[in-house]
């Protein structure tokens, strides 16, 4: 028993988890979108959806607490829904997850192409995706080391922005404050979302962390505090000495292309943010095509088939081989979907909808009711619907004009 607890984690080791889990390269591919859509009053729908991202985390937290075990969004459905919607759920968030990390290979090919501008960025793009599908079928992992690298790295291109942007502070910059109307703010959340997923995985430290009843939540309310902080830092600088035209001229700008009109004269530092956004980004898609691999391998182990089984007995269904299979869906991601917005409402309609089945199982425990926490899913649950709810309709917009 005590060498077991010499293994359990502290509290402030969960939180920086807990922020290394959140802060990615997301927060770089949302920026210009949720600018371009909302104006400067994109600030209000991040806020809107840090809080909703915040009692969302709660309920997961809880619902971790009390079904401790291996399959997380199944487990949590199934207590409610039965086998077949778990599993649903389950391939909801997979997809969810594997869209979200096409994305990304699309935004690593944006930056790469400053540094190799004679190459399309779609092809630079893919030529990552393939090369890191590469290295995590031989087996090349992110050491600790590189997930510390990975973390510097982030939070050196997001305070070296933040620092820059705010020497050229332009309160003109905020007017219009909503040139769009109010529901573009509203619709704004479905993008500012995108930059803080990742809360989740938190819920997958209960059995590591000392007290975990009582440090998991907390582990979770301060990292998410420390990286809204952060990330709210960050959004404002750039709107405040950014101005709007020029997100609007170009919805794929990247953030040193946009620091390089008010910086015109500081290569350097433009150079050294570029390079630590691009390690950030490819470092994050490096690490979650194995963790999308490891989930996806947990997926096949939950269905209910002999002939899956068999499959896995024999080898034919391993780690290894999900991660071709993962490989495989992003790049079918990559390839079909061409246009940010689609990127952004595919993802939330992912990965939220496992998130409301896991909050309405909540809803069915009758000691729930007698607690605060039920405020907190309910509130999650409100605000998850919101977000989904408009991710709905601007699917079905998208559709409706493609197919027009």
């Amino acid at each position: 028993m005590s060498h077991e607890k010499s293994h359990k984690i502290s509290l402030e080791t969960a939180t920086i988890i807990g922020m290394n889990a959140m802060i990615g390269a997301g927060i770089f591919s949302m920026t210009s979108a949720l600018s371009s859509g909302a104006g400067p009053a994109c600030i209000i729908s991040y806020i809107f959806a840090f809080f909703a991202v915040w009692f969302i985390a709660q309920s997961i937290a809880r619902a971790a607490q009390i079904w401790p075990e291996e399959g997380g969004f199944y487990i949590y459905t199934r207590q409610w829904a039965g086998h077949t919607v778990g599993m649903i759920a389950a391939g909801s968030y997979i997809c969810g997850f594997t869209i979200a990390m096409a994305l990304l290979c699309r935004v690593a090919g944006e930056y790469l192409q400053n540094i190799f501008p004679f190459l399309s960025s779609e092809f630079l793009g893919l030529i990552t995706l393939l090369a890191l599908v590469l290295l995590n079928l031989m087996g090349a992992v992110l050491s600790q080391l590189g997930q510390h690298l990975l973390i510097v790295c982030t939070v050196f291109s997001l305070l070296s922005t933040t620092v820059l942007c705010l020497t050229k502070i332009n309160i003109a910059n905020l007017t219009p404050f909503m040139p769009y109307g109010p529901f573009s703010v509203i619709e704004g959340t479905r993008i500012a979302i995108f930059g803080l997923f990742g809360f989740e995985c938190i819920t997958s430290l209960f059995n590591i962390v000392k007290k975990p009843e009582k440090n998991v939540p907390k582990a979770l309310q301060y990292s998410l505090f420390f990286v809204g902080i952060i990330y709210l830092s960050f959004i404002c600088s750039i709107i405040l000495a950014i101005p709007l035209s020029v997100f609007m001229s170009n919805e794929n700008v990247t953030i040193p292309q946009a620091l390089h009109i008010l910086f015109p004269e500081s290569n350097f530092i433009l150079y050294l943010i570029t390079i630590s956004i691009l390690s950030a980004i490819i470092g994050t898609i490096h690490s979650m095509i194995w963790s999308g691999s490891e989930l996806m391998f947990s997926y096949f182990k939950f269905m209910k088939s002999n002939r899956i089984k068999n499959l896995i007995e024999n080898k034919f269904i391993t780690q290894k081989t999900m991660v071709i299979t993962c490989g495989l869906m992003m790049m079918t991601c990559f390839l079909t979907i061409t246009h940010k917005d689609f990127f952004f409402t595919l993802t939330d309609i992912g990965l939220i909808f496992p998130f409301i089945t896991t909050m309405i199982a909540l809803l069915f425990r009758p000691s729930e009711w007698k607690s605060g926490q039920i405020i907190k899913t309910i509130l999650g649950l409100i605000t998850a619907f919101i977000i989904f709810g408009i991710s709905i309709q601007k699917l079905i917009e998208g559709m409706t004009v493609l197919l027009s």
